[in-house]
């Protein structure tokens, strides 16, 4: 299964993500993306799913076979309180990939001084089925491959 990368920027190894729950890949293996610095982004889902959990800063895709992907944006950011995210899907809708699921602000999530990195994680995957198809460095825009998620 490919995963999509939800946002357009450069991609960066999980472990640059200052967070040590997504560093050291506690809750699953997957890459992050720095996304460009734009005043309105949309995030888009990274693949054909269901929602599951739904925040203003993260979501999560049930993919069906019990898989589940994890799209975080930025670091910290629960602290703003859903200022600056605006949702366009709710949980249980099923969507599609490369569909709208929020909008965002990473210029006004820098400014409040946290991360903007979006890790995009493999829930509680076996690292042996996550293979990242581009290298850190690597510009992508949204809806490239990001992740190849095998069976």
């Amino acid at each position: 299964m490919l995963l999509l990368s939800p946002v357009p920027g450069v991609v960066r190894a999980v472990a640059d993500v200052p967070d040590p729950v997504f560093a050291q890949e506690i809750v699953g293996p997957g890459l992050a993306v720095e996304p460009n610095r734009i005043q309105t982004q949309d995030v888009l889902a990274p693949a054909d799913g269901v929602v599951g959990a739904l925040h203003p800063h993260a979501f999560a895709l049930e993919l069906g076979d019990g898989r589940t992907v994890l799209v975080h944006l930025g670091v910290d950011t629960v602290g703003l309180r859903g200022s600056g995210f605006t949702l366009h899907v709710e949980a249980g809708q099923a969507v599609r990939a490369g569909d709208r699921i929020l909008t965002w602000s990473p210029v006004d999530v820098a400014l409040a001084g946290l991360s903007t990195l979006c890790p995009v994680v493999a829930l509680q995957a076996d690292r042996a089925l996550v293979h990242p198809l581009v290298e850190p460095g690597a510009v992508v825009a949204a809806g490239d491959a990001l992740i190849d998620w095998r069976d």
